[in-house]
């Protein structure tokens, strides 16, 4: 089999960032993130990388620039990798996947976990600005947000699912599960 592309998807800090160094820590994976370019951005233009920020100029780069503008490029960074194993982080559309089904070997995996622990992993890794002090309400109220609406829909077109509620080791034996099903 040929280069296999995995997209995660999945609720915040469910475990997409976990699964994603895994892969490329054991299986040399390379990978690309949605949010990389967006990130990119507002660090040229020296605006904080918060959450609310991220979701902000992706809305204005979509309106101005096509729905599809995101998925198209990581569509084609993911093609251009030269590895057997990609990652894609941050599949949150339903044009992020009508894009990337049309990549050969292209898998969607959801990646799920109990929303209490998906909270206090938010807290503890604090990504973005402001989410070391986030309670539970505004953690849950971020799902609400543009850019995390329609994730359960996207979720619900997951061929595979991994569930998180464990370990980390628990996580990675089901991974590895994964892949060794996928490349036989």
């Amino acid at each position: 089999m040929s280069k296999i592309i995995f997209g995660l998807v999945g609720g915040l800090a469910s475990g997409k960032e976990e699964t994603k160094k895994y892969l490329v820590n054991k299986y040399n994976a390379q990978d690309c993130r949605f949010s990389t370019s967006l990130r990119d951005v507002l660090n040229r233009v020296t605006i904080p990388v918060t959450r609310e920020n991220l979701q902000k100029i992706s809305t204005v780069l979509r309106a101005n620039f096509g729905e599809d503008l995101l998925a198209k490029a990581i569509a084609n960074d993911a093609s251009k990798l030269d590895s057997d194993i990609v990652v894609i982080d941050g599949v949150r559309r339903p044009t992020d996947i009508e894009h990337l089904n049309e990549l050969p070997n292209f898998f969607l995996i959801k990646i799920d976990a109990d929303p209490k622990i998906r909270y206090e992993r938010s807290v503890l890794r604090n990504e973005n600005e402001g989410d070391s002090k986030k309670t539970f309400e505004e953690f849950m109220n971020d799902h609400n947000s543009e850019a995390d609406s329609l994730i359960p829909v996207v979720m619900e077109q997951a061929k595979y699912s991994i569930n998180n509620n464990g370990t980390f080791e628990e996580l990675h034996k089901q991974i590895d599960d994964l892949v060794n099903k996928l490349l036989k």
